[in-house]
């Protein structure tokens, strides 16, 4: 199927569900008790049970709704690599998700090129393959896709390169509405004032930045999200380790969700646990749990 007809069967979709999309998946009695934040789930907090076959794609929506009460969700790529065209799958995630009342977030795109490559053909054809991943974001009815800026070369260069595609890439996907969101996902991208750098050259409102609070590694990890949060259409809420106490050990979600709050954000926070504890359900609970915590000590 050429890209003019995949585009037309999925208008058909996306306009036939959508007055389900439509619905407000999150309404509920705003109290003082209410974090300022909404919660959602990344795929890759289970991606143990899905690499096992113990959940599907088709089955994390409901996973994440009935295990954990959470009802938005944010997938990852790397789970159906091969179906960013397959109609007859979208739509039916698509489905089951509207039935549960969940709402789809973003799709994290990896394995589809450097969009910072120093090289101009493999550069256009990294931005060409995630193309495909804007459509599928389109019909599952979410708000953005997640990329990487990554590169080989002198910083410099790197950064010209990744800006040049994720205009490229920014200006297809406004078309469809979805947003080019860019996680600090290591290498130079681990640094929040080069990262941050390149979206405001970008300059198109579609094209932002997803703060990770864990993916900094030699940078300050606190200054990296103040930066990248001027920029920010996602929170991700990494964690690793719990304390006793129920603490992420090496993150202050404290501090961190402080400098969210800060920054005017009121959107939804991503759980990503990432843990060496194949508990994943355990991990999430924690996670969650931290973030409510931290939520409620905030000034």
């Amino acid at each position: 199927m050429d890209r003019r007809e995949f585009t037309k069967q999925a208008s058909k979709i996306v306009l036939g569900g959508s007055m389900a999309l439509s619905i407000p998946s999150c309404m509920h009695t705003v109290n003082s008790n209410d974090p300022f934040f909404k919660i959602s789930l990344a795929q890759w907090s289970l991606h143990r049970s899905l690499r096992k076959r113990i959940l599907t794609t088709l089955d994390f929506p409901a996973k994440a709704k009935k295990d954990f009460d959470i009802h938005a969700v944010e997938y990852v790529n790397q789970f159906f690599l091969d179906q960013a065209r397959d109609l007859i799958f979208l739509d039916e995630l698509r489905q089951r998700t509207s039935d549960l009342n969940v709402e789809n977030i973003l799709i994290m795109i990896d394995a589809e090129g450097e969009l910072g490559h120093q090289d101009q053909k493999m550069r256009l054809q990294a931005v060409e393959n995630h193309y495909k991943w804007v459509e599928a974001a389109q019909i599952l009815g979410c708000r953005a896709i997640r990329v990487n800026a990554g590169g080989e070369g002198d910083k410099v260069e790197v950064a010209k390169a990744a800006q040049d595609s994720l205009f490229q890439l920014s200006n297809f996907a406004k078309d469809y509405e979805i947003n080019v969101i860019v996680e600090n996902h290591g290498g130079f991208s681990s640094n929040g004032d080069w990262l941050s750098g390149i979206i405001k050259k970008v300059n198109l409102d579609n094209c932002g930045t997803l703060p990770d609070f864990g993916n900094f590694y030699e940078y300050d990890r606190y200054q990296g999200v103040k930066e990248m949060m001027a920029f920010a259409k996602g929170v991700s809420a990494k964690s690793n380790y719990f304390d006793d106490s129920g603490n992420e050990s090496e993150i202050d979600y404290v501090k961190m969700l402080q400098i969210v709050k800060d920054a005017g954000y009121t959107g939804y926070i991503g759980i990503e646990y990432e843990g060496p504890d194949d508990d994943e359900d355990k991990g999430i609970r924690l996670t969650k749990a931290l973030l409510l915590k931290a939520s409620n000590q905030l000034s």
